[in-house]
């Protein structure tokens, strides 16, 4: 399963954002270089009163498809 590694740092205005729908997408690069997209309902799980902030890692399947979002 291919896994993507980053660190993310969303205030809790800007995530209100997604939270609303003008946002559906985040897109972030991750520690090897490469730009990852995933559905920012995601990010759910994670939020705090100041936002999200941490590393994550993104686990798809073999077909990019999202299977979950771990806070590391």
């Amino acid at each position: 399963m291919p896994r993507y590694y980053f660190d993310l740092k969303i205030s809790r205005d800007e995530y209100l954002r997604y939270y609303q729908g003008a946002a559906t997408a985040v897109r972030v690069v991750d520690r090897e270089g490469r730009g990852v997209r995933f559905p920012a309902s995601a990010l759910r799980g994670h939020v705090t009163p100041t936002g999200i902030s941490g590393s994550f890692c993104l686990v798809t399947d073999e077909n990019h498809k999202l299977l979950r979002l771990e806070r590391l």
